[in-house]
């Protein structure tokens, strides 16, 4: 018998939220919201609710960032809701989640938390200021897996762990696929998970600080970083 099968997943594992944006862009305090999707899974990973949104971000879309997801700044402005409305139902909709005690799915969650958090500001709306509790599968994954050669991009990880992502970059795709690796890392992992997802949000936090010195150190060893800069480790959000 295979002995991690002796070992139950998690109770946060039961229900999840899931949460995933496409931008303008991948400056977080200067680039704006595009797609937005709030679901929530079971532990098996079948949906059970779901919402999309599309935002005109009230700025051109660059043509880098339309052939990564698809949508046009026309289609934004003739389609899209403006961006305070999406901004303020995203919140509301992931505030909702985590009054529950739902843990919320992203995958390099301080991209996109922080998105939000400066699209609010930027609105003059009260922004989730401190996300919890939040599930990282790229920082989950980094910790338990961390000797695995090659990329971590989600649709690598994804592919690793047997999860299927057909439409990657857009939103509700990506956001239901990290949500199924979060519980496939649950199920592999289970022995070595902390009892509680708190916990878990908790070690997050120092994993992703360990992770961002490791990186930093290693681009200084091959020049692409100087010798007094530093990554940014906060997590879930800057």
């Amino acid at each position: 018998m295979d002995q991690l099968a002796l070992f139950d997943a998690p109770p946060w594992s039961r229900v999840i939220g899931v949460f995933d944006l496409e931008t303008t862009g991948v400056d977080v305090a200067a680039d704006r919201i595009v797609t937005a999707h709030v679901g929530l899974l079971d532990g098996a990973g079948t949906v059970l609710r779901a919402r999309d949104w599309l935002a005109d971000p009230g700025i051109a879309i660059p043509e880098g960032a339309t052939a990564v997801h698809g949508v046009t700044t026309e289609h934004a402005r003739t389609h899209g809701q403006p961006a305070r409305t999406v901004a303020a139902e995203v919140i509301a909709a992931l505030t909702e989640l985590f009054d529950a005690g739902i843990p919320v799915v992203a995958y390099n969650a301080p991209f996109d938390f922080s998105m939000l958090k400066n699209e609010a500001l930027r609105h003059g709306m009260t922004p989730i200021a401190s996300p919890a509790p939040v599930i990282d599968p790229l920082v989950m994954d980094k910790a338990y897996d961390r000797w695995r050669r090659g990329k971590r991009t989600l649709s690598v990880v994804a592919e690793h762990y047997a999860v299927r992502l057909d439409d990657a970059h857009e939103a509700a795709a990506d956001a239901v696929a990290a949500g199924r690796v979060a519980l496939a890392l649950a199920d592999r992992f289970a022995p070595w998970l902390p009892p509680t997802v708190q916990e878990l949000h908790t070690r997050q936090i120092a994993w992703a600080r360990a992770q961002a010195a490791s990186l930093t150190d290693y681009f200084i060893q091959i020049g692409r970083l100087a010798p007094e800069e530093r990554l940014d480790g906060s997590w879930p959000i800057r």
